[in-house]
């Protein structure tokens, strides 16, 4: 869990054996219930990856609650949907399957962290069962730990996306797409 860099700062701050006591009480690397529950009721995240030289990038995910399932306690999925065509993450997840996860109830306030190792597939059984999905993300645990809710803010959500895919509705075309610089190198609906 921890490296020299991390060590290096728990020793400066004596927090060493803090974060060693973190990970042996809250660490686990299979869902538990409890942890289904938490993230299947998210209608965002947060996805860190990386490229192959460790150069970062975050995105925010999201979707209607349900959009990321535990489809076994070893086996987190989510789907991809319609984008701006940077495939970021996706990219980085074909060179550097590491992602780090961010799921946080802002009005409660909880999070927990899913740091593991992602694939993605157009082929995946599940990606009829999900709406818009182009590509389907699975992700293996390898640490799941919650993290102290102290400092999020506690935020009502007003209403969900109408971009968010789901049976029986259509999202509208996001208005940069009807821009011409971009609507003239679209690639044709699949």
């Amino acid at each position: 869990m921890y490296h020299e860099g991390s060590r290096e700062w728990q020793d400066r701050f004596d927090t060493r054996r803090l974060a060693d006591r973190l990970v042996e009480r809250l660490a686990h690397d299979a869902f538990t219930d409890e942890d289904r529950a938490f993230i299947e009721r998210r209608s965002m995240f947060f996805l860190a990856t990386a490229d192959a030289q460790g150069r970062p990038d975050c995105s925010y995910k999201g979707g209607l609650p349900g959009f990321v399932r535990i489809v076994d306690s070893r086996t987190l999925v989510f789907p991809h949907y319609d984008g701006n065509g940077m495939f970021k993450s996706l990219g980085n997840m074909l060179v550097n399957p590491a992602v780090g996860m961010l799921f946080i109830d802002f009005e409660t306030p909880k999070r927990i962290r899913v740091n593991g190792r992602a694939s993605v597939r157009e082929d995946d059984p599940l990606i009829e069962e999900f709406t818009g999905a182009q590509l389907i993300v699975r992700v293996v645990p390898e640490a799941i730990f919650p993290n102290c809710p102290r400092y999020i803010h506690k935020l009502d959500t007003v209403e969900s996306s109408v971009y968010a895919p789901c049976e029986g509705h259509t999202p509208p075309v996001p208005k940069w797409k009807e821009m011409p610089e971009f609507k003239e190198v679209l690639p044709p609906k699949r």
